[in-house]
């Protein structure tokens, strides 16, 4: 909490910081800043909007340093993990990651990278910005103002000959149309959608003006994920599970008789937890769902015939399994 008279001023310094126009305060802003902290190189993203009290402002802040981590560590079990692995290891189609802002997309997508990066391909990712340097592929800043637009990006990138492409996000119809040509002739296409859940990604391809037989042709699979705190191993303690827990179990799961609690200690700033980690659901496109798709089946009927455990029994598992609470996994909304 900051006192009221430093708004301004604070304000003001961290527009400056990230280039960004200090006397525009009608309009909302993005930068971002690059500064070295403890030996680290930090690149903070800046959002600024103006609000009936003054401008809001938003840092996000990502080590530039961090090395990219694997399908483990992002938190994926061994059931997801095969079949994701699976798709990545197909020559050509799309694969989609789905999640709110925040959920993890962009580190379970390098990390599907870094799987298939000792192969001798051509991989080009096109970001805005790039989060992580990646050794091996060729990465490229979007630039909105100069004119080089995810969409205008990817066309010049299907004229390098690459194998492998990585399209940050797919914000608009044209980006969603030259991504599904470049997964009909020999590409395979990672990428980002903002659904709720891996059934949504058909709908809201639909609603970008794909046609429903492109997005059954190309599409081979969407994962869907969340990010809940992981429990601190430190001070985790494990109690009866209560009735109102019980009912937040559905019908098919096995509910356990315990469940970690999250207390607090040193080692966690008295939070109780330590880390994050992911929750997943993953839907492989096979030709029963291809026929679901051409048919222009909801996403109700598209998320039966796929037969995925849902997000909410992979949070889940997670609890029965002391890495998180049961609390997390109904914070970031499975129920």
């Amino acid at each position: 909490m900051l006192p009221r008279w430093v708004q301004a001023s604070l304000t003001s310094r961290i527009k400056i910081l990230a280039e960004l126009d200090i006397v525009e305060k009608r309009l909302p802003q993005d930068g971002r800043i690059q500064r070295l902290w403890q030996g680290e190189s930090l690149d903070v993203r800046v959002s600024t909007l103006p609000t009936r009290t003054g401008e809001k402002v938003v840092l996000r802040l990502l080590r530039q340093d961090a090395s990219v981590v694997d399908l483990v560590q992002v938190g994926m079990g061994p059931r997801v993990r095969a079949l994701f692995e699976s798709l990545c290891d197909r020559p050509q189609g799309m694969v989609f990651v789905t999640g709110p802002t925040g959920s993890g997309k962009s580190s379970t997508l390098y990390a599907a990278l870094r799987r298939i990066l000792p192969r001798d391909i051509n991989i080009t990712t096109i970001e805005d910005p790039i989060e992580y340097r990646l050794k091996g592929a060729n990465q490229v800043q979007i630039l909105e103002k100069a004119g080089l637009t995810f969409a205008e990006a990817l066309r010049s990138i299907l004229r390098q000959d690459p194998d492998v492409i990585l399209v940050g996000e797919i914000r608009d119809a044209e980006t969603a149309g030259i991504a599904v040509q470049a997964a009909q002739t020999g590409h395979l296409v990672f990428s980002t959608l903002h659904t709720n859940d891996a059934a949504g990604a058909v709908t809201r391809l639909s609603d970008l003006g794909v046609p429903r037989f492109l997005v059954a042709s190309a599409v081979l699979g969407v994962v869907a994920q969340r990010l809940v705190r992981k429990i601190c191993p430190h001070c985790v303690a494990w109690s009866e599970t209560t009735p109102e827990e019980r009912a937040a179990f559905p019908g098919d799961a096995t509910v356990p008789a315990s469940v970690p609690r999250a207390v607090g200690c040193p080692s966690c700033d008295g939070t109780g937890y330590k880390g994050r980690t992911g929750i997943f659901e993953i839907l492989v496109v096979d030709d029963l769902l291809r026929e679901a798709i051409v048919r222009g089946e909801p996403e109700t009927v598209i998320r039966k015939l796929s037969g995925m455990q849902p997000l909410l029994l992979d949070g889940l598992e997670k609890v029965a399994e002391g890495r998180t609470t049961l609390e997390e996994v109904l914070r970031v909304g499975l129920r």
